[in-house]
């Protein structure tokens, strides 16, 4: 009896391909790059289990390519915009994703492109490499001070709570934004449930957490950047589109803000060519979660999703429970 197949669209830890391996006849990516849509289609088809990237766009189209014995698609994140969840729950599959483990990385993370921005490690590290260092002088290098300044959290899910936590190390005021208050929060470390408008107006620092909906696209736009402090920084480490680049660019050529850290582009990997001439905005490679421990657990919870679904068992962490009721 030949073995159910699973298709793995990017190479992840060899432990992680050997669970696979155990039960199923798998295929890899073996190229560092994502599949095209026309080569995502080829690969998919006939098979029994997907575990796709947050850079592989799983919508109607490619589920029909891959066929109607196609249980589940496991991503490889916690995101999973790159879904369409209301193709695959019409067709019977399964949607899986990758959350918590990734929570304190990511926090971690978001604190770092924070600090490395208001004191200008990335801009003084190249200054030094360039050889244009000649003395120290009391206003070299100038940076931001982040101790007892405001840090405003737009969105206080795991990871908002996480980055808050880490922050109150530095003392720093929490004003968060949410769809509802979150009392047990505001309890434990003293933040201040705030409006949109405040939130922007009061924090030195404002970091985003929200996910990629069509009412958060853009969320960050000319007219918020305007309501920001001339000396607040903006940190992005949840999706790209969350921030208009291009008023972003404006807003940092014109001084309205003082910087911005994006760990996330709008158009990944594309970068809005006014940004990369920019000392005040630090750009990352979507790399929040890249830790060997987490993206070890990362695969670890995709690879258990596809092994529970192939053997007839609800998965751990389904995005669309109602095709678990169909």
């Amino acid at each position: 009896m030949s073995k159910p197949k699973v298709l793995v669209t990017r190479m992840i830890q060899q432990e992680n391909i050997d669970r696979l391996r155990e039960r199923f006849d798998v295929e890899i990516n073996p190229d560092d790059r994502a599949y095209t849509k026309d080569e995502l289609k080829q690969k998919v088809a006939g098979k029994d289990a997907v575990l796709s990237m947050l850079t592989d766009t799983i919508d109607g189209e490619v589920l029909d390519a891959a066929g109607p014995q196609c249980k589940i698609v496991a991503n490889f994140a916690v995101g999973y915009n790159n879904f369409d969840v209301a193709a695959a729950t019409q067709r019977g599959v399964i949607l899986t994703n990758t959350p918590g483990v990734l929570d304190d990385a990511t926090a971690t993370h978001t604190i770092t492109l924070m600090l490395a921005m208001a004191r200008r490690i990335v801009e003084a590290d190249k200054f030094v490499r360039a050889g244009k260092w000649g003395s120290w002088a009391p206003l070299f290098f100038m940076g931001l001070d982040v101790d007892g300044r405001t840090l405003g959290l737009a969105g206080a899910g795991r990871i908002g709570k996480n980055v808050a936590r880490k922050a109150a190390a530095f003392g720093m005021k929490i004003l968060y934004t949410d769809v509802k208050p979150d009392p047990d929060f505001e309890k434990s470390l003293g933040a201040r449930f705030v409006d949109k408008a405040t939130l922007l107006a009061e924090s030195d620092y404002v970091t985003l957490h929200v996910p990629l909906l069509p009412e958060t696209r853009h969320w960050i736009g000319e007219k918020e950047l305007a309501a920001m402090k001339p000396t607040a920084v903006l940190i992005n480490a949840a999706r790209g589109p969350v921030v208009d680049e291009k008023a972003l660019a404006r807003a940092l050529k014109d001084k309205v803000i003082w910087g911005a850290a994006l760990d996330v582009l709008e158009n990944e990997p594309s970068v809005e060519p006014e940004l990369l001439g920019r000392d005040n905005v630090i750009l990352a490679p979507h790399i929040a979660s890249a830790t060997p421990e987490t993206r070890m657990n990362m695969g670890r919870i995709a690879v258990a999703n596809i092994v529970k679904v192939l053997s007839g068992e609800a998965p751990d962490t389904c995005v669309n429970p109602a095709v678990l009721k169909s």
